[in-house]
């Protein structure tokens, strides 16, 4: 899952929002330079993505990638899932999209203090080049993939991953729209579970 996604299934709480954007800068034993309630955000992100990364319906979804973009696979289903989420928000939420883009962008902004300088790298260039608002747009996607793609060593490979995306668009729609469910479903037990 990628950042939309991520910010969708957290708590409301600032802890759980800082986290859930750590997840992915925070590795390892780093873990415990953090407070106690952003540790159990960071280890909440580290659940959703293993829970995706093992569910049948996104290994389907990274089996449709062809051959040639195998190894960036999991990184596009990532993205193009946000996309499939950004396009079918009223599905899953009763708030607008861009009314919950501008809430995520105060909130993490208000805690950009909390965050390590790689981190806050990226919330700045996320929030310029709005990102959790883009994902809709699947050409934006494209541009996304890409600038992840040149920042890999041999990246170039992979630029222009979106064609295979949308080769395959519908059949990935179909798997992220029967997967979506079961990751909510998932977040909730997790997320009660450790409330006790």
């Amino acid at each position: 899952m990628n950042y939309l996604a991520h910010l969708y299934l957290a708590d409301t709480t600032h802890d759980s929002l800082v986290g859930q954007l750590l997840g992915d800068f925070v590795k390892g034993a780093a873990v415990q330079d953090f407070d106690t309630a952003i540790q159990g955000a960071i280890r909440f992100h580290r659940k959703i993505d293993s829970f995706s990364d093992a569910h049948a319906l996104t290994r389907a979804s990274r089996n449709r990638i062809s051959p040639q973009w195998r190894r960036f696979a999991g990184i596009m289903v990532d993205v193009c899932y946000d996309h499939f989420l950004a396009r079918s928000w009223g599905r899953f939420s009763d708030e607008a999209l861009p009314d919950f883009v501008r809430r995520m962008y105060g909130h993490l902004q208000e805690n950009r203090s909390r965050l390590p300088e790689a981190a806050e790298r990226v919330l700045n260039r996320m929030v310029f080049y709005d990102w959790l608002g883009s994902y809709g747009d699947l050409n934006k996607v494209g541009i996304a993939l890409d600038r992840v793609a040149s920042r890999l060593t041999r990246g170039e490979r992979f630029l222009g991953a979106i064609a295979d995306i949308r080769a395959n668009y519908r059949a990935l729609q179909n798997d992220f729209l029967a997967f979506f469910p079961d990751l909510i479903d998932f977040a909730r037990t997790f997320k009660q579970n450790e409330k006790g």
